[in-house]
């Protein structure tokens, strides 16, 4: 998939972040699997990178993680902010939540070494609800999708530095998500090498838990 070109669909005019297996997928996970590059300014970047770095350097790279999913990476539940990363994360939640959807009150940050990556995983729904959003940072990275009951329909999205992603539904529950590790980060025939990559993500309430509960261990994405 990673480095034929075959099928390298454009959903989007001009530069495309998001390539299937075909239309039919494509057109299944229009609203599902979004991307929006540039979503965050240079400014918001190192708004967030500031305020990150000191907390996460605190942390060592694990490679081991409880369900095996991550390879090379630090990570923490964040619920504190500044006021100027709680004014981007806002717009985080109006972009990709409805207005019914609560959010967890702590936000996943995930750092990856530029040698980790995340092996495909569906996160589970005791975890966290329909809607996941992630901004990334530092490096551009390729995420892959694939339909767990047929693995010949996948997605893959590019994800730049800035960029918001948006996964929901279908995306969420019926497909696997991975980040590519270095070796097989290609999008299309596009060689996209990996750095450092932080995501921050945030996340829907799982159906049935109340705003104030806490204590579940964080997706992987």
């Amino acid at each position: 998939m990673a480095a034929t070109g075959l099928l390298a669909l454009r959903t989007l005019p001009g530069p495309s972040w998001v390539r299937g297996s075909g239309p039919s997928v494509l057109s299944r996970l229009r609203d599902a699997a979004v991307v929006r590059p540039g979503f965050l300014s240079t400014a918001e970047e190192e708004t967030l990178n500031r305020e990150l770095e000191p907390e996460l350097r605190r942390r060592r790279y694990e490679y081991d993680h409880w369900d095996a999913a991550i390879h090379g990476f630090r990570e923490t539940e964040k619920s504190r902010w500044s006021e100027a990363s709680r004014a981007i994360l806002q717009r985080v939640q109006a972009a990709a939540f409805g207005p019914g959807q609560t959010l967890l009150s702590s936000v996943h940050v995930l750092d990856l070494e530029a040698r980790g990556y995340i092996k495909p995983h569906v996160d589970s729904i005791k975890f966290c609800g329909a809607t996941i959003a992630g901004l990334s940072l530092l490096s551009p990275s390729v995420m892959r999708l694939v339909h767990t009951q047929h693995p010949g329909e996948w997605l893959e999205l590019l994800l730049e530095p800035g960029s918001l992603y948006i996964l929901r539904g279908s995306a969420r529950y019926d497909f696997s998500h991975e980040i590519l590790r270095d070796e097989e980060s290609f999008f299309g025939e596009r060689r996209i090498p990996r750095g450092r990559r932080i995501s921050v993500i945030c996340r829907s309430l799982p159906e049935g838990m109340g705003p104030g509960e806490s204590g579940q261990p964080p997706p992987a994405c």
